[in-house]
């Protein structure tokens, strides 16, 4: 292998992703055409040895290997982790290392992480103590505390710590094909996640004085070292997650011997830590057809009563994955079933962890939802390949290998309304959903968010369809992203934007690439050729790092559809679509010789109709032919619109030479509608057609979007109908996003005016609220 080669090429691509973000560069500019349609070009790398044209990995495609081996103490009366790791890191690429980087994410809620200060605060006239507090610089202690670095020898390793990122410099550069071996001894101080945000931390439940530890994002993890930018050592600042290695963990969990610990991968040791009944019970859950409950109800609420003084250590171990998460507490219910069909060559386990209060949603739903998921999924993707999936019930929603954390609670009489049932549903799919995007297809949320979760958030559409015929999916169909994509351009950025630029992430990152690819399966590509595509996507990147142009270009070469244009509209451009029906102009032949002299007749009469003959008429004017007679002659007296012999056997002639449909034509049965279309949003879509004929039934056209080549801002196309049309519809069933309904019809049929305002929660991802008819139909019981 010619490593300076290379080299060299792997320069080009990082250089040549710089460009990826730029502003589009268009072709013909200043014109209406040879814009919209063009070939992506310089917005995407060149393939190379690496990544093909096609979007498949290259011939000489690489990706790193990090493996590791840790310890881990939770101390239930301070709220301290104590972890010491030994990593083996694996050099695959053909580039010598001099140093490493890890990934210190817990650092975001240090002291002085940057990310508390580059966010923009303001006064306002009535303020609040609590608004106010958070103001105040406070001294909490959080972030991650190094205590050694050393190598396989137990020789100190010098390092360097920026903010979330840690850099270890090597004695002596890391050769291509090698490995190396080294330790990392830390502590933490574990943060209230309900007060502090983040994505880990305790939750701390006053009632019963006990914890709930979602532990994630927790050790120290070796950052991506890829071909296309080298080290991703971007800042974590909470907002854009993740990219990592893939590798084997062993973890040896150590907690209070009461806690049960839910965690990635497969416990190896269930007969050292549970009691009999409750192994009894893990063996059961393996052909049972229902989810069986491990730990029970009762139990789980004996232990938050009793507080154990001594320690159990869980040990885990998982293959082939990008990251390590668990939950551990005393106040756990925990329930199994093994996922025997659906899956191709697999049976995994679905299992959920959760407190007294999710009860009565999670026992009922939950671990159904997770089988659902792997299914849905699996149909749509590749075949689920790990031996677990679990949803964790912590007011949250985020997601790690085989593990995530999720909302879902009932009130205190045991109720819910139904947003919370449909929430709950809905994170869930979408957290066991990130299993797969990007858990498997191992894409770089810190670049380009959508690729994880727009990605997944679309997959979550059509599980969440598969689930209920009407269910209340939030996110999917075209109509729910308009009111974002009409917003003024400074609320906007294209999707292919950096996680940490976007203002309103969750319409961009995820509902607007979740709708677009729903676009493209339902109404540019057909399901069909969109459902194998996609699949091929996932399949040529299972456990490897996708780009966006693998992507884009694998949805293309499985297809043999060029999307330029779309990825072009949807992902690199800011337009809204808003297709207008401006015009109609309608013609039926009436080729007969008596119909066109009645034609003439009336237009001949028409043209005589002005207002002076009408007043001479109302003034009965005498005329002077009708006093002197003599003045008449032939003309006067002739028939101009008569029919004659010659004319009808002309006729008869040419008619008797006609095709049937030729005939019909001339007839006039056949009547030819001419419509014009304008572009007013910018973004060119394919023009759907709703004709509603007189005797009530109706007929869709659909015209590609490729009209538009020729003239990106206005077209016209002519259609012939064999009946009477009353009204036209453009865009009937909302497949397109078109943000103005209003000048989707001919004749005008305006709609009534409806104002919404798009916002985003504030809370976290899937949680729901609203009224709750289960508890007033309970009250009306009592």
């Amino acid at each position: 292998m010619n490593y300076s080669i290379l080299k060299y090429i792997l320069t080009c691509c990082i250089v040549g992703w710089s460009v990826f973000l730029q502003a589009q560069i268009f072709n013909n500019p200043g014109s209406n055409h040879g814009n919209k349609f063009e070939q992506l070009g310089t917005l995407i790398t060149d393939p190379n040895i690496f990544r093909t044209a096609s979007g498949a990995p290259g011939a000489m495609y690489w990706q790193q290997k990090a493996d590791y081996v840790i310890d881990v103490d939770i101390d239930d009366e301070n709220q301290l982790l104590k972890g010491s790791e030994t990593v083996t890191y694996f050099n695959n690429s053909p580039d010598p290392l001099s140093y490493l980087w890890l990934q210190l994410d817990d650092n975001e809620h240090a002291d002085d992480a940057e990310n508390k200060r580059f966010d923009e605060s303001s006064l306002r006239a009535r303020m609040s103590v609590e608004q106010l507090n958070k103001l105040v610089p406070a001294e909490k202690g959080y972030g991650v505390n190094i205590k050694k670095v050393v190598d396989a020898a137990g020789k100190e390793l010098p390092y360097t710590i920026n903010y979330t990122m840690m850099r270890i410099d090597l004695i002596m550069p890391l050769k291509p094909g090698s490995k190396f071996v080294f330790k990392i001894d830390w502590d933490l101080k574990i943060n209230n996640r309900i007060e502090e945000g983040g994505r880990a931390g305790y939750e701390y439940f006053a009632k019963d004085a006990n914890y709930l530890y979602t532990i994630a994002q927790w050790y120290p993890r070796m950052a991506v070292y890829s071909d296309f930018q080298g080290w991703q050592n971007k800042q974590f600042t909470g907002r854009g997650e993740f990219a990592l290695v893939f590798g084997d963990y062993k973890v040896n969990i150590t907690v209070p011997a009461d806690h049960i610990v839910g965690s990635t991968g497969e416990c190896q040791n269930y007969p050292n830590v549970l009691t009999a009944q409750q192994l009894a019970r893990w063996r059961q859950s393996q052909v049972a057809d229902e989810p069986i409950e491990i730990v029970t109800l009762e139990e789980a609420r004996d232990a938050m009563t009793k507080k154990s003084k001594a320690k159990k250590t869980w040990i885990y171990e998982a293959k082939n994955v990008r990251d390590f998460a668990f939950v551990s507490s005393r106040r756990l219910i925990w329930d199994a079933m093994k996922v025997r069909e659906g899956i191709e060559n697999n049976q995994p386990m679905a299992m959920s962890y959760y407190g007294p209060e999710a009860y009565p949603l999670y026992r009922r739903y939950s671990t159904k939802v997770v089988a659902h998921t792997l299914k849905v999924y699996s149909k749509y993707t590749i075949s689920y390949p790990y031996p677990v999936a679990i949803s964790v019930e912590a007011a949250n929603g985020m997601e790690y290998p085989m593990i995530c954390f999720n909302y879902g609670r009932a009130d205190e009489f045991g109720t819910y309304s139904e947003a919370t049932k449909y929430g709950m549903i809905g994170v869930i799919i979408h957290e066991v959903g990130h299993n797969f995007f990007p858990m498997i297809v191992n894409s770089d949320e810190r670049q380009w968010t959508w690729m994880d979760e727009g990605l997944n958030t679309f997959v979550q559409y059509l599980t969440e369809q598969e689930w209920e015929k009407d269910y209340p999916s939030r996110r999917g169909p075209a109509h729910k992203i308009t009111d974002y994509m009409k917003l003024p351009k400074d609320q906007l950025e294209p999707i292919m934007t950096n996680s940490e630029n976007i203002v309103q992430f969750g319409p961009n990152a995820y509902a607007k690439p979740a709708t677009a690819l729903n676009i493209l399966r339902e109404t540019v590509m057909g399901r069909t050729l969109f459902d194998f595509a996609f699949k091929e996507y996932a399949k040529r990147w299972a456990f490897k790092h996708p780009t966006p142009a693998d992507f884009f270009r694998t949805m293309e070469d499985a297809s043999a559809v060029d999307l330029d244009w779309f990825w072009r509209g949807w992902f690199f451009g800011t337009d809204a679509v808003d297709i207008s029906l401006d015009n109609v102009v309608s013609y039926r032949m009436n080729f007969h010789p008596e119909k066109i002299q009645q034609q003439n007749k009336m237009e001949y009469e028409e043209d005589l109709n002005n207002i002076s003959r009408q007043r001479n008429l109302a003034e009965h004017m005498e005329y002077l032919v009708d006093k002197d007679t003599s003045l008449l002659d032939f003309y006067n007296k002739w028939d101009r619109f008569e029919v004659t012999p010659k004319q009808k056997k002309e006729y008869d002639d040419f008619y008797s030479k006609l095709s049937n449909q030729e005939k019909e034509i001339v007839d006039g049965k056949i009547a030819f509608y001419e419509l014009t279309f304008s572009n007013r949003g910018g973004l060119v879509m394919p023009i759907i057609v709703e004709w509603n004929y007189t005797d009530g039934t109706k007929e869709i056209d659909n015209v590609p979007a490729y009209i538009w080549r020729k003239n990106e801002n206005q077209v016209q196309k002519v259609f012939a109908k064999r009946k009477d049309v009353k009204f036209i519809r453009i865009d009937p069933y909302r497949e397109t996003a078109d943000v103005d309904e209003n000048n989707n019809t001919w004749p005008r049929q305006y709609q009534s005016s409806r104002f919404e305002l798009f916002r985003q929660q504030q809370s976290a991802r899937g949680e729901s609220v609203g009224d709750n008819p289960m508890r007033e139909a309970q009250i009306r019981q009592q």
